[in-house]
C-alpha cells in the first residue's frame, strides 16, 4: 500500500519503500526514450554515414513513444496494471537489446522506434500508484504520490544524456543500450516480486470492457467533462512553449556562448531543481484546488520566459530562467495529473493518454515554431512564441468548469 496519513507506521514505511520503486520505475523507463540522442555521432562513425543520417532515431523513438501512449497506456482501464507494466517492461529490453547489436542503421531506427512504443511505463505507473494509495484511504496524499511518481520520470529524463554520454565515451554506443537492456530486466525482476495486485473493485477497471471500447471511448471521454478538455488543452499549449524553450536554446547556446554538444547536454542538468518540487505541486492541487496551482505554477512559465527575454545578454540570466521555466512547467503537470485522478478511477489511464497525447502534439508543434521563430527572427521571437502559448495556457486553465467538474 502507498504511504497516507493514517496507515499505521509498518505499513507508512511499505509504502514508502513501494512509492520510491515506483519512482524510480518511471525514471528508468523514462530514461529509455531519451538515452538515444547523446550517441548519434558515435553511432554514425560506427555505420559510416553522416551525422545527420541518424537524426531518424530519436524521431522514431520519439514517434513509437506517441503511438505507445495513445495505443497502450488505455489497456491500463480493462487490463492488470501490474502485468502489463512488467510486459512492457520486459518487451522494452528486447527492444534495447536489438537496438544493441543493430547490423545497420535501418535495423536502429526500427528498433528505436520499438523502444518508444514499448515505454510509456510511467503512463501506467502513476495511476498504479494512485490505486494502491486509495486502497488505504481514498484521496489521502494522491497529490503527492502523483509529485513523486513524476520526480522520478524527470529525473530519468535529465539523467538519461548525461548517463548515455558517459558509457558511451567509456565502452562504446553499443554499450549504453546494452547496459539499459540489462538495467530494466532487473528492475521488472525486482517488480514482480515487489508489486502488489490490485482487485478490480480498487481503481483498477472495473467495468469489464474490452481494450477496443477503452480505446474507442477516448474521444467520448474527452468531451465529457470541460475539466478535461481544460487541463489538457493548457498542458498541449504550455507544451508548445516547453518545446519551443528547449529546441531553440541549443542554438542560442551554440551563437551566442560557444557551447558544444557536451555542455549543452550538460545543461539541462540545470533543470534538476524542478524534480524537487513536482511533489509540492501536487500537494498544492490538492490544497488549493487545480485552478489555483495552475495559476501559479504556468504563471511561473510566464516569468521564466521573461527572465529569458534577453537571451544573449548574460548566461546568469538564463540559468535562472531555466530553473524557474522547467519548476512551472513540470509543477503544472504534476497539478494537472493530480486533477485529473480525481476523477473516476476507472478511467485513470484513459485520462493520462489524453493528457500526454496533447503534451507530447504541443512539445512536438513547439519544436517546429522554435525552429521557424528562430530561423526569421531569432531569440526575441522565440521568447514571443514563449509567452503567448504559456499566457494563453494559463488563461485556459484557469477558465471556471462547473460545480461538477472540479474547482
Amino acid at each position: 500500500m502507498i504511504e497516507t496519513d493514517l496507515a499505521p507506521d509498518p505499513e507508512r514505511a511499505t509504502g514508502r519503500r513501494l512509492t520510491a520503486l515506483l519512482a524510480a520505475t518511471s525514471a528508468v523507463t523514462a530514461a529509455n526514450v531519451y538515452l538515444n540522442q547523446p550517441l548519434m555521432g558515435a553511432a554514425a562513425a560506427s555505420f559510416g554515414v553522416a551525422p545527420d543520417t541518424l537524426g531518424a532515431v530519436p524521431t522514431a523513438t520519439q514517434l513509437g513513444y506517441a503511438t505507445g501512449i495513445l495505443l497502450l497506456v488505455p489497456a491500463g482501464d480493462s487490463h492488470d496494471r501490474r502485468r502489463l507494466i512488467l510486459g512492457l517492461g520486459a518487451a522494452s529490453a528486447l527492444a534495447l537489446a536489438a537496438c544493441a547489436l543493430s547490423p545497420s542503421v535501418g535495423w536502429l531506427i526500427v528498433s528505436s522506434f520499438a523502444v518508444g512504443l514499448l515505454s510509456p511505463v510511467p503512463q501506467l505507473v502513476t495511476p498504479l500508484a494512485v490505486a494502491l494509495a486509495d486502497r488505504g484511504a481514498p484521496g489521502v496524499g494522491r497529490g503527492r504520490i502523483v509529485g513523486i511518481v513524476q520526480a522520478g520520470l524527470l529525473t530519468g529524463v535529465l539523467a538519461s544524456r548525461a548517463y548515455a554520454g558517459a558509457v558511451g565515451d567509456l565502452l562504446g554506443w553499443r554499450a549504453v543500450y546494452g547496459c539499459s537492456c540489462v538495467l530494466t530486466l532487473l528492475l521488472m525482476l525486482v517488480l514482480r516480486r515487489a508489486l502488489p495486485h490490485v482487485p478490480s473493485g480498487s481503481g483498477q477497471a472495473a467495468t469489464g470492457a474490452g481494450y477496443r471500447a477503452m480505446l474507442l471511448s477516448l474521444p467520448r471521454l474527452f468531451a465529457s467533462q470541460p475539466l478535461i478538455r481544460r487541463i489538457t488543452l493548457s498542458g498541449a499549449l504550455v507544451g508548445v512553449a516547453f518545446g519551443a524553450f528547449w529546441t531553440a536554446l541549443t542554438f542560442l547556446l551554440e551563437k551566442e556562448y560557444g557551447f558544444g554538444p557536451t555542455g549543452i547536454g550538460l545543461f539541462g542538468l540545470v533543470a534538476a531543481a524542478s524534480a524537487l518540487a513536482s511533489p509540492h505541486a501536487g500537494r498544492l492541487a490538492e490544497r488549493f484546488g487545480h485552478r489555483g496551482a495552475l495559476a501559479a505554477l504556468i504563471g511561473l512559465v510566464v516569468v521564466g520566459w521573461l527572465l529569458l527575454l534577453p537571451g544573449g545578454g548574460g548566461l546568469g540570466w538564463i540559468v535562472v530562467g531555466v530553473v524557474v521555466l522547467d519548476v512551472g512547467v513540470w509543477g503544472s503537470q504534476a497539478a494537472s495529473q493530480t486533477a485529473l485522478f480525481a476523477l473516476d478511477p476507472a478511467v485513470h489511464s484513459r485520462l493520462n493518454t489524453l493528457y500526454f497525447t496533447f503534451r507530447f502534439l504541443g512539445i512536438a508543434l513547439g519544436s517546429l515554431a522554435g525552429t521557424l521563430a528562430w530561423a526569421n527572427s531569432g531569440w526575441s521571437a522565440v521568447a514571443l512564441v514563449g509567452v503567448i502559448t504559456t499566457a494563453a495556457g494559463l488563461i485556459v486553465a484557469v477558465l471556471p468548469v462547473g460545480r461538477r467538474s472540479g474547482r
